[in-house]
């Protein structure tokens, strides 16, 4: 599923550098071309590969994506450490949880939120 979502965003001429995630969620560090804005992107991300999961029958019932999506800018200098990040997903959550992980992104990046407006948790 990984080098799929990675093909969609060659496909859209955007650089993907790693593509991983877990059951509940996927972190994607991707090289962005001011000529495509993030929004754009995700949104063909969910089409394409939501269309490919349900057309493969990976699941039982139908698969959707959750609405909304979390982006976050980092500079070339932080590539590794971002890269290392995602790369090592798996042994990251087994000591803390999507949600955790998330309100400790916008809690560093100094973004006010509330909670009745982040994603639906998956406990």
């Amino acid at each position: 599923m990984f080098k799929y979502v990675a093909g969609i965003i060659k496909g859209k001429n955007q650089k993907p550098i790693i593509v991983n995630g877990v059951e509940d969620h996927v972190h994607i560090l991707v090289g962005l071309k001011p000529a495509m804005s993030i929004s754009d992107l995700v949104r063909e991300i969910k089409n394409n590969s939501s269309n490919f999961i349900n057309a493969q029958k990976f699941l039982k019932g139908k698969f959707a994506w959750q609405e909304g999506y979390g982006a976050f800018s980092y500079s070339h200098s932080q590539i590794d450490t971002v890269y290392r990040y995602i790369a090592n997903q798996q042994e990251h959550h087994r000591t803390k949880t999507f949600k955790e992980e998330y309100i400790d992104f916008l809690q560093k990046f100094e973004i006010e939120y509330k909670d009745k407006y982040l994603f639906e948790w998956v406990d």
